[in-house]
């Protein structure tokens, strides 16, 4: 490097602004091409989703409904999902139940017998949710992301059920992946 020149050649400054130019022009190639990756865009919308929470307390069940109840005859969608201490724009909107099942297996030598009895004063509860998501791919309703098959909290205002499985979830105007 002699009198600020690289190789004595070039300047140290414009060496500088051609790898910089160099980099743009590679970055602007890539974005272009879609090698970056292709930005989706964050839309918005109105998903209903159903949850099964099983071997809830026919007690339990009777206090949800009552609940749900209360609020659509005060003009509301149904019960307000909270997470993390924030409402959700999401509700509870309907709870369904069925006498629950209590699955039993017995071992015979090699062979295993599946028995299946009632629980003894217990429901499986389905509930069916509205609400509306920020993020069509994603699809998460505070802490939690909705998915056919996933774990999921049913929390609201006034009750929660850990441990339920999502069973439906339909997205305004198709699958997610479709808006």
């Amino acid at each position: 490097m002699k009198d600020g020149k690289v190789f004595g050649k070039i300047n140290i400054i414009d060496l500088l602004v051609l790898i910089l130019a160099v980099v743009i022009v590679a970055a602007v190639a890539l974005k272009m091409t879609g090698r970056l990756g292709a930005v989706v865009p964050e839309v918005g919308t109105s998903i209903t989703y159903t949850v099964r929470v099983e071997r809830v307390d026919s007690e339990v069940y009777e206090n949800i409904k009552s609940f749900i109840d209360d609020a659509k005859a005060a003009g509301k969608t149904g019960d307000q999902l909270m997470s993390n201490g924030a409402r959700l724009a999401a509700y509870v909107t309907d709870v369904t139940a069925a006498p629950a099942q209590e699955k039993t297996e017995m071992s015979v030598g090699d062979n295993y017998i599946g028995v299946v009895t009632a629980g003894k004063d217990l429901l499986d509860l389905t509930f069916t949710v509205e609400g509306y998501v920020d993020n069509n791919t994603k699809t998460e309703l505070g802490s939690q992301e909705v998915r056919v098959g996933k774990r999921h909290i049913v929390k609201t205002t006034h009750f929660e059920l850990e441990n339920g499985t999502v069973l439906s979830c339909e997205w305004e105007g198709g699958t997610s992946a479709d808006n």
